[in-house]
């Protein structure tokens, strides 16, 4: 059964008549609804078309928090092989929120690590929703520094609504486990590529995020905090989230314009879930693409580009 979002309602009613002329048609051989149910198609795609040709930042915030968008572990399956999870953080705890480990993506080794949301209500709170306790940064700090010890390039898949504010979180040190996380992707001597599949929120995505290249999906987005939340603080009112997502500038498009991603990589129309083979194959060029880009760089340049970059954060802006 499809999930639709708000906007997608006049969509959900043409595609559900075109679903129910084929059952009925399924009951009774003797009908012929190919034709009806082709001209509803024609529909259905012409809306999808119209619908998603200009999206604004809150219904992109919407597409990129969609229940059957692709997540980390589909992204593990689909597009890297050998992966062999590597838990815990040699402190505390695992972290289910936070997977990763070793794999070969076309047969490179590389160390791959990546915010797991869930699919359903046993694994979304298995793996906490994405929200990532300390333990989940100290793993990935962990992974980090195995990698730059071997030499291996670090492919970070980021997919968090923001780090987790429990209060067990903050006792362990969670803002510390942050900032040691961005640290560390400043400091490691690897080619580090990240791609912003879903959500990217807050420190919790800019720790997995401090990227030699950052990609974002067509429909992800990437802020300091949730529109909601901001509308919250300045508003004092969250149904103003809407106002927010503009202000907030969360949208791929906005931040590749504002130097804070490299390239936006698109999704097929409607979004990543209605054609997840497409939207794997999309993301694998373009990681291909940048681990090319990187591959003959030394030690001492990847650590230089990687600084220049988040350096110059903040000297272009959206009118230049």
């Amino acid at each position: 059964m499809t999930n639709y979002l708000d906007f997608e309602k006049p969509l959900a009613e043409i595609e559900g008549k075109a679903e129910e002329l084929r059952a009925l048609a399924q009951q009774n051989e003797e009908m012929d609804v190919k034709d009806e149910a082709a001209a509803l198609d024609r529909k259905a795609a012409e809306l999808l078309e119209e619908l998603y040709k200009d999206l604004t930042p809150w219904r992109k915030c919407q597409v990129a928090r969609h229940p059957e968008r692709p997540h980390c572990r589909d992204y593990l399956n689909e597009l890297f092989t050998d992966y062999t999870p590597l838990a815990g953080d040699r402190n505390f705890a695992d972290d289910l929120a936070v997977m990763g480990g070793l794999a070969r993506f076309n047969d490179q080794p590389v160390v791959v690590i990546g915010q797991e949301k869930g699919h359903d209500t046993k694994s979304r709170i298995s793996h906490n929703f994405g929200m990532a306790r300390p333990e989940g940064y100290r793993k990935a700090v962990r992974l980090m520094e195995m990698a730059d010890k071997f030499g291996l390039p670090v492919v970070t898949l980021v997919d968090t609504a923001g780090a987790y504010p429990g209060k067990g979180a903050e006792e362990r040190g969670q803002s510390e486990a942050i900032a040691r996380s961005t640290e560390t992707c400043l400091q490691i001597g690897v080619p580090l590529i990240s791609v912003i599949i879903g959500e990217g929120g807050s420190g919790g995505a800019v720790a997995f995020a401090t990227a030699n290249r950052v990609a974002m999906l067509e429909h992800s987005v990437y802020s300091v905090i949730s529109p909601e939340g901001c509308a919250s603080i300045l508003w004092k009112d969250s149904t103003k989230m809407r106002e927010a997502a503009e202000a907030l500038r969360v949208t791929a498009q906005d931040l590749e314009q504002l130097g804070v991603a490299d390239r936006v990589i698109a999704e097929p129309k409607g979004g990543a879930h209605r054609d997840r083979e497409a939207t794997m194959q999309s993301v694998a060029t373009a990681i291909e693409a940048m681990l090319g880009e990187l591959g003959e760089m030394s030690k001492e340049d990847l650590v230089a580009n990687r600084r220049k970059k988040f350096l110059n954060i903040g000297s272009k802006g959206l009118a230049a």
